[in-house]
């Protein structure tokens, strides 16, 4: 990536300055939790059912709404929600089976209820979930457009269930990601509308537009599910708010990361246009890795050759609780 320095006009931007502190968001969800009481579970929350744990999970897209808005093109958000929920699942070793949403808008639109639905079919049908319907709620007083999120549930035997704790040896296997997914887009956004509109070219691919490669779907993992579950998997994380710290989600240790997927142009894009440092970059987006798992030294090229696109990425070590990665030190 390319070094954000900065110009006499133009400053740095980060993801605090543009509007979301993820130190800040996390200590209210925490709080959130607190006050919720306890329950087992860090991507998902499960509930004891006997031999087996029900878990559920529920996410929304964020502003990648402000960009389908932009351009009128609601088809692929429905698919972004599917996945940051199915994706959510999976990092705990569970399988999906079932998805509602709920849309909110401040006024009913059949169009862009077709467009969303949509996409929420083709999501369900990447993730092989049922999706059994949902909400769509009008308040006009509340809501300005619209804002979608969902919720899935899903089912795995108890000894199916990642320990969600990582071990110094293990090897960081990782898959990559389909670009930016639906994390950092109020920075990318700030960033890209310094110079261009939404519907100019994007530069580096002038066959499709800005805001067509900001929109593009998040990938669902679920193809993950079966060859970790198969070998010694200790903990995996779905690489979303946080960037590259979420690694850290899988335990205090240190994530030496010797090679990561190459970032998609979109990101140095972002990043030259924002003039974003490459800290900040690796600490809000995927920057081309979507997904990882920490899995036993002699597990992984096991995991690797049953996976289409999975490589070794780096190891886990003792000493702090830090990802090192691109000559980076980040620490949660």
């Amino acid at each position: 990536m390319t070094e954000g320095t900065e110009t006499d006009d133009e400053e740095g931007l980060t993801y605090a300055g543009t509007g979301v502190d993820i130190d800040e968001s996390e200590a209210a969800t925490k709080a959130l939790i607190g006050a919720a009481g306890e329950f087992e579970g860090d991507y998902a929350g499960l509930v004891d059912i006997g031999d087996q744990y029900l878990a559920l999970a529920t996410d929304g897209v964020g502003t990648k709404l402000l960009v389908a808005e932009a351009i009128d093109d609601y088809s692929t958000i429905g698919i972004d929600c599917m996945a940051m929920n199915v994706n959510d699942l999976l990092a705990t070793g569970v399988e999906p089976v079932a998805f509602v949403d709920y849309l909110a808008v401040e006024a009913p639109d059949e169009a862009t209820g077709e467009d969303i639905g949509a996409g929420l079919r083709e999501g369900a049908k990447r993730a092989g979930v049922a999706l059994v319907g949902g909400e769509t709620a009008v308040m006009p007083d509340v809501i300005e457009g619209l804002d979608i999120a969902g919720t899935c549930a899903g089912l795995a035997p108890k000894d199916a269930v990642f320990p969600g704790e990582a071990e110094a040896g293990d090897a960081v296997v990782g898959w990559p990601s389909s670009g930016i997914h639906s994390n950092g887009l109020t920075l990318a956004r700030e960033a890209v509308t310094r110079n261009y509109e939404y519907d100019d070219p994007f530069p580096p691919n002038p066959d499709q537009s800005i805001a067509e490669t900001l929109l593009t779907p998040t990938r669902i993992y679920s193809e993950v599910l079966a060859p970790l579950r198969e070998v010694d998997t200790h903990a995996a994380a779905h690489v979303t708010g946080g960037g590259w710290t979420n690694l850290t989600r899988m335990g205090a240790f240190r994530y030496e990361i010797t090679d990561p997927f190459d970032p998609q142009p979109v990101f140095e894009f972002v990043q030259e246009e924002g003039n974003v440092d490459d800290e900040e970059m690796h600490r809000t987006f995927n920057m081309g890795t979507g997904f990882v798992a920490a899995v036993a030294e002699e597990d992984a090229e096991a995991v690797v050759e049953a996976s289409e696109d999975a490589r070794i990425i780096g190891y886990v070590e003792d000493g702090g609780k830090a990802v090192s990665v691109r000559g980076l030190e980040l620490q949660e």
